[in-house]
């Protein structure tokens, strides 16, 4: 049991849900990194937490996990090779740690994609590149703000 006294709910606006971001290429930085085990427990992945930094899903958060230890050598590789794109787009060739990334503008290439559990659509984080290749042709469908290539009306 927790202690609520004091909270008022008409005081603050009740959580609408979020839905999945639309496929495009969307500005971001990564915020936060944890290695966490997989499921079954025979390995671990490195969760990433992306924030859009710009346009109309600024502060948004997109997610993607890199299986770096996995008896599968192909699932490695994939996250392996990730990695380096990743380090490629912040421009850390060498981390020493993963809040070696943290904060760096760099570009993620969204796709969306329906959950096996449930049918419901989720983004998929589909590839990474440097802050500097997103041109304003390549942002979200439906952009028809010309003032900022990355907002979207």
């Amino acid at each position: 049991m927790a202690n609520l006294n004091g909270f008022n709910a008409n005081n603050v606006e009740p959580d609408a849900g979020f839905e999945p971001i639309p496929a495009g290429k969307y500005p971001v930085v990564i915020t936060k990194t944890e290695m966490k085990p997989t499921k079954n427990g025979d390995g671990s992945y490195l969760e990433i937490e992306l924030a859009v930094t710009e346009g109309e899903f600024q502060g948004r958060l997109v997610w993607d996990r890199l299986c770096l230890d996995h008896p599968n050598r192909q699932t490695v590789e994939i996250a392996c090779s990730k990695l380096s794109a990743i380090c490629r787009a912040v421009g850390v060739m060498e981390p020493q740690d993963s809040v070696d990334l943290h904060n760096i503008p760099l570009v993620i290439t969204v796709k969306l994609k329906e959950r096996e559990d449930n049918g419901d659509l989720t983004n998929e984080v589909k590839g990474y590149g440097e802050k500097s290749s997103l041109k304003p042709q390549t942002q979200p469908a439906g952009n028809t703000d010309k003032t900022s290539p990355w907002k979207r009306s």
